[in-house]
């Protein structure tokens, strides 16, 4: 029999792949990003990551005792994580972009419609339905991290001569988050119910498609002018 690690993989294949169709990807790979684009992945990451602590908290606060060996190691994970939003304003204002406005949530730095929704969506799960409803979000941004991020990055500091200083979120998560799957691997193949597995496989699925969704929002830039142009444009051109 598969190791839940390994069907939580397989279950969430389609839905990774379907993310990863997002224009902006491909977009990377050609060169065609700006600041822009950046910038405001950059604002929407912000609005995710500053929640990964209390998510993580709420979390293991709703655990039952049969997974106290998962609270322990969410008390570890909180550790690591704390702050990490912070190192995404200092990324922004390196830009020359107004991180305040991202902190208060004001104007170009609000919070769109898919991270407000997966935000939403787990602090439901975990207060109304599973707590390990979480772990769902886990794989899809850690796995995503590992898989992508560092190439990513690179490309993106290449592309727009960027200073280290406007890079560190993604080139220190693509490094941090190859360590974290290998611990998130022992986790998940420590769960047996098949209950809460599926809750997990759902919940990844979930957030596949609304993070799917944010990525499909971000400007491409064109080949010509070289300014950000909406999605629809670059998908029929």
């Amino acid at each position: 029999m598969s190791l839940f690690f390994t069907i939580l993989k397989q279950e969430t294949q389609k839905a990774r792949e379907q993310m990863l169709q997002a224009p902006i990807l491909a977009a990377c790979q050609q060169g065609l990003i700006n600041k822009e684009s950046y910038r405001q992945f950059l604002t929407q990451a912000y609005h995710h990551v500053k929640h990964t602590v209390p998510l993580l908290m709420a979390c293991g606060g709703r655990l039952s005792e049969e997974y106290e060996w998962l609270r322990q190691a969410i008390g570890e994970y909180i550790e690591e994580e704390s702050g990490h939003h912070e190192w995404i304003l200092d990324d922004i204002a390196a830009l020359g972009a107004n991180a305040q406005m991202v902190r208060d949530n004001q104007g170009e730095g609000r919070v769109g419609w898919p991270i407000e929704l997966m935000v939403a969506y787990l602090y439901h799960q975990i207060d109304r339905h599973n707590p390990l409803a979480l772990f769902g979000m886990v794989w899809v941004l850690e796995g995503t991290s590992v898989s992508i991020g560092g190439n990513m990055a690179e490309l993106i500091r290449h592309r727009l001569d960027l200073p280290e200083a406007a890079m560190s979120y993604l080139t220190s998560h693509s490094t941090l988050d190859q360590e974290h799957i290998q611990l998130f691997e022992r986790l998940m193949n420590r769960v047996e119910s098949p209950l809460d597995q599926q809750v997990i496989i759902d919940s990844a699925n979930r957030v596949f498609h609304l993070y799917g969704e944010m990525l499909r929002q971000l400007p491409v830039a064109s080949s010509s002018l070289n300014e950000p142009v909406g999605i629809s444009h670059a998908v029929s051109a």
